[in-house]
C-alpha cells in the first residue's frame, strides 16, 4: 500500500505543476513563438501602410515604349492641327508644316513626360497641365469638326463669277473683266484687309474681334471681315449681316480663297462693290466721279474710291465732302502704314482737292 501512495503523490505534484504553469502563463518557448507571429503581422501592416503612402513606381515601358507613346500623341496633335487647317484655315496644310507640327508635338510630350517622371512639377501643376491638355484637345477636335460641318452645309463657290456677271447685268454694268489697277488694289487692301495677300480667306484676329462684339451684344463684324467675306456677303447672302449669315460668310470666304487666286477675287469684288450714286463696280465709279478710266486714277482718287465701299452714303463726296476728305485721309495714312506711300506723299495728297465731278 506504500508504493501506490507514492505514485499518487507524484501525480498530484505533476497536476499541481501544470496548474501553476497555467496560472503563470505560457512557457518561454510558447511566448517566443507568439511574439514572433505578432512581429510578423505588425511588419506586414506597417509595410502595407507604407506602400499606400509611397506607392512603388510602376514598371517602366522602356525607352522604346516611351518614344512610341510620345510619337502617337505627337501624331494626334499633328492630325488635329491638320484638321483645323483643312476645315477652318483653308484646306491645305503642306507636308513640311505637318511634319514640323508632328515633331514639335512629340518633343513637347517627351519634355512634359520627363518633368512629370522626375517630380519637377508640383502636384497642382501636374493636375493643371493634365486638365489643360484635355480641354485644349477637346476644343481643337470640336473646332475642327464644326469647321468641317460648316464647309459641308454651305454651298460651293464655283458659280461666283456667274453671280458677279448676273449682278453686273442687273445694275447695267458691262465691264466685269477689267484688270485691277495697282493703286486701287493697294488702297483697298490697306483699308479693308491688310493681310489679304497672305490670309486663307479669313482673319483669325478679326474673327476674334467679331466674336467679342457678339458676346457684348453688339452687331456687325467688329471690322474683321476680310475681302473674301465681303464678297461672299455680296454674292451669296444678299448683303445680310445677321449672325447666321456672318457664320456662313466665313465658310464661303474660305472656299473663295481656295478656289480663286487673290487677283481674281479683287477683280470680282471691284466689279460688284457699290460706290454710291448708283455706281456699281469700279469702272462705273471712276467714270462717274472723275470722268476717267480705272487705269488712270491717281493716288488721291484711288484712296477716295477705296474709302467709299465701307459706307457710300456716309462718305458721299458730293453731299458730305468733309467726311469724304476725312475718310480719304484715313486711307492715305493706311497706305503709309503698310509702306506704299511716304509721309511726304501723304501730306501732299491730303491737300489735293477731291476733284469729283
Amino acid at each position: 500500500m506504500g508504493r501506490p501512495r507514492a505514485g499518487n503523490e507524484e501525480l498530484a505534484v505533476d497536476m499541481s505543476q501544470t496548474s501553476t504553469d497555467r496560472a503563470d502563463g505560457p512557457t518561454p518557448d510558447l511566448r517566443a513563438g507568439a511574439a514572433g507571429e505578432d512581429a510578423t503581422v505588425t511588419a506586414a501592416v506597417r509595410g502595407s501602410a507604407a506602400r499606400r503612402r509611397n506607392p512603388s513606381p510602376r514598371p517602366s515601358a522602356g525607352p522604346r515604349g516611351t518614344f512610341l507613346a510620345a510619337g502617337a500623341l505627337g501624331g494626334a496633335i499633328a492630325a488635329t492641327l491638320f484638321g483645323i487647317a483643312r476645315s477652318v484655315f483653308g484646306y491645305g496644310f503642306n507636308v513640311p508644316v505637318t511634319l514640323s507640327a508632328f515633331t514639335a508635338g512629340t518633343v513637347a510630350v517627351l519634355a512634359l513626360g520627363g518633368l512629370l517622371r522626375r517630380g519637377l512639377l508640383p502636384r497642382w501643376l501636374r493636375r493643371l497641365v493634365a486638365r489643360a491638355c484635355v480641354v485644349g484637345l477637346g476644343m481643337a477636335v470640336v473646332l475642327a469638326a464644326a469647321g468641317g460641318v460648316l464647309l459641308a452645309v454651305t454651298p460651293g463657290v464655283g458659280d461666283a463669277q456667274s453671280r458677279v456677271s448676273a449682278q453686273a447685268a442687273a445694275h447695267g454694268v458691262t465691264a466685269t473683266d477689267l484688270s485691277t489697277p495697282p493703286k486701287v488694289a493697294a488702297a483697298l487692301v490697306a483699308t479693308e484687309d491688310a493681310r489679304f495677300w497672305h490670309n486663307p480667306g479669313i482673319d483669325p484676329a478679326g474673327d476674334a474681334r467679331a466674336l467679342l462684339v457678339w458676346l457684348r451684344g453688339g452687331g456687325g463684324d467688329g471690322g474683321g471681315a476680310t475681302i473674301e467675306q465681303q464678297l461672299a456677303k455680296m454674292l451669296y447672302t444678299n448683303g445680310q449681316r445677321t449672325r447666321p449669315d456672318q457664320v456662313e460668310q466665313v465658310a464661303l470666304a474660305v472656299k473663295l480663297a481656295h478656289d480663286y487666286p487673290k487677283g481674281r477675287i479683287l477683280q470680282m469684288y471691284l466689279s460688284t462693290a457699290y460706290f454710291g450714286h448708283g455706281y456699281y463696280g469700279l469702272d462705273a465709279a471712276a467714270h462717274g466721279y472723275f470722268k476717267t478710266s480705272p487705269a488712270h486714277l491717281d493716288w488721291p482718287q484711288a484712296a477716295l474710291l477705296a474709302g467709299l465701299v465701307q459706307a457710300p452714303s456716309a462718305y458721299d463726296p458730293l453731299h458730305n465732302p468733309d467726311l469724304a476728305r476725312q475718310r480719304r485721309a484715313e486711307v492715305l495714312v493706311r497706305l503709309k502704314a503698310v509702306g506704299d506711300l511716304t509721309a511726304r506723299q501723304v501730306r501732299a495728297f491730303d491737300d489735293t482737292p477731291l476733284g469729283v465731278a
